[in-house]
């Protein structure tokens, strides 16, 4: 055997029996001997293997599989550029703290800085450390080390987020029919990991003395379920979509000032709350400001936090009861308003579908919503559902891999509904090839396509001042016909005209399917200034 073959059997081996199921491999040349040995654990039943063409693809596959089944996935690619796609990813899953690790083959050091093909330093390519693993060499006393390599690499992304595990390796990159080996190259008896590494836990209840009765709530991206200490301390809770809170808190944070008798003295921020700027003014101006997290690089972008822990306990605490029922009454308020201003819209815009997008699916659908608009619609309209499991990549908020984060959502948790815009649905066209012989999510994406990018027809550059430069640099209309382009990929297409055709196109979803929406742009701005400017009027 030769030493690439062993050194790549093992690695897969140790993978699986620290209950790596789930890997995504893009083909190449260097990775030959992980490919095989990949192919061959797969064939045994022993993983679940998920083969792309494209390295970003790749990685944000990786990403959902590792979002939707809450476990560690594997990503593995062959040297030089194809490393580089692999960025994306893993800086999303850097900064949202997703268990992805990227196994990348690499060239022997031999031939840095030699001009030989497909040969770059690899080593923090992603600013993260890299776990190098050593050449394989014919000797003995190998197998443990790898082994014990692989665990540290899994442990780190179990409790820390994604690792960058480097594996250079020498030809012959193929298989040889050679047995001889100069050590066992067996693991633990019964299929036990090398090493067994016990998690390490931290508590820190931090007493909530300093909270008092007009506390809010406020949470993004985030694990981290405060709904119970919530109620108990009678605080109402304005989340981002996928977290559970009042139907329109959002809205009504980002309407203008709050009213007196909604003004918080304390906020506990849960995550990263970075969705809308209405929140972030609203944190900045509040005395008390409570960062709930686990990591020590606490969200804090305003520097405002007074106080930080990874956890809350009350103690004695006083319940104003009119605090929270203010906030209930102002959040029907608000969703009368949303009735009121949709219905004399015509259909569609964003909004529309967000709402009717959010309100017909399933019990039990997985619904994963792509970064700029549809997130912030569903943030402003919908109304929020307990049981349905909301996902997005709010790491750094990129419109990368949404389709291939949103297909392995759908691979790890069953069927699963995509709500994108067309310019993030082109950004991750090749997120739509699924070779014949690969598992095949069962996937619906819809694309609200206003032909170009939306949300900066929202911010600043989309005033009317900016408009002679507006349509080129902002707007970069596209005119892709997205129908022939799913035609090219197999994939079925649904132009939904009205709302009735948007509901009958979302039956449950069986492969992968896009539902398309056309939309203007041109009166968006319009739309939301009116809604914002209703909501802001109902309490002044």
């Amino acid at each position: 055997m030769n030493p690439s073959t062993a050194q790549a059997t093992v690695l897969v081996d140790e993978l699986i029996r620290n209950d790596v199921r789930h890997v995504v491999l893009s083909p190449g040349s260097r990775n030959a001997p992980l490919s095989f040995a990949l192919h061959e654990a797969a064939a045994a039943g022993r993983l679940t293997l998920h083969v792309r063409i494209d390295e970003r693809t790749a990685g944000f596959l990786a990403l959902g599989l590792a979002k939707g089944g809450n476990e560690v996935t594997a990503v593995t690619c062959t040297s030089g550029t194809a490393v580089a796609n692999l960025h994306p990813a893993m800086l999303e899953a850097r900064h949202a703290g997703v268990p992805v690790i990227a196994l990348t083959a690499d060239r022997p050091v031999e031939l840095y800085r030699t001009g030989a093909s497909q040969t770059v330093d690899q080593q923090r390519i992603f600013g993260m450390d890299t776990l190098q693993f050593p050449i394989a060499e014919c000797r003995e006393n190998q197998n443990g080390m790898w082994r014990s390599l692989i665990c540290r690499a899994v442990a780190t992304a179990r409790e820390q987020g994604p690792v960058h595990v480097n594996v250079p390796f020498r030809e012959p990159l193929v298989p040889d029919r050679a047995d001889d080996w100069p050590e066992a190259l067996d693991g633990r008896p019964f299929d036990m990991p090398w090493t067994r590494v016990i998690p390490r836990t931290t508590t820190s209840l931090h007493p909530a003395d300093h909270l008092g009765p007009r506390t809010l709530v406020i949470v993004g991206d985030s694990d981290h379920d405060l709904t119970e200490l919530a109620e108990r301390a009678g605080w109402p809770v304005a989340a981002e979509p996928t977290g559970h809170g009042l139907r329109h808190g959002g809205l009504l944070l980002n309407a203008g000032e709050l009213p007196d008798h909604l003004r918080p003295q304390a906020v506990v921020v849960v995550g990263r709350a970075t969705l809308s700027r209405g929140v972030l003014k609203l944190i900045a101006r509040t005395p008390v400001v409570h960062a709930l997290s686990d990591d020590l690089d606490w969200p804090d972008p305003q520097f405002t936090a007074t106080h930080t822990s990874t956890d809350l306990a009350l103690g004695e605490h006083e319940v104003d009861d009119d605090w929270l029922t203010a906030w209930q009454h102002a959040d029907k308020a608000v969703a009368d308003v949303v009735d009121g201003v949709l219905a004399k819209e015509p259909w569609p815009t964003g909004l529309h579908v967000a709402r009717d997008l959010v309100a017909a699916l399933p019990s039990g659908a997985n619904l994963f919503l792509g970064s700029s608009n549809p997130i912030r619609d569903v943030d402003l309209v919908a109304a929020p559902r307990r049981d349905i499991q909301t996902y997005a990549n709010r790491g750094v908020a990129g419109i990368d891999g949404s389709v291939s984060t949103a297909a392995g959502i759908a691979l790890a948790q069953g069927p699963t509904y995509a709500l994108i815009g067309d310019l993030t649905f082109l950004h991750d066209a090749n997120g739509l090839i699924v070779g014949p012989h690969e598992p095949r999510p069962d996937l619906t994406v819809v694309v609200l396509n206003d032909d170009g990018g939306g949300i900066f027809t929202l911010l600043e550059q989309g005033a009317k001042e900016h408009e002679v430069a507006f349509e080129r640099v902002f707007g970069t209309p596209h005119g892709v016909d997205l129908e022939a382009l799913c035609n090219a990929h197999h994939v079925p297409h649904t132009l939904a005209r009205t709302p009735d055709e948007f509901r009958r196109a979302l039956g449950r979803p069986e492969g992968i399917r896009v539902v398309e929406i056309r939309a203007e742009r041109n009166e968006l701005r319009d739309l939301h200034t009116r809604l914002k400017g209703a909501v802001s009027s109902t309490f002044h």
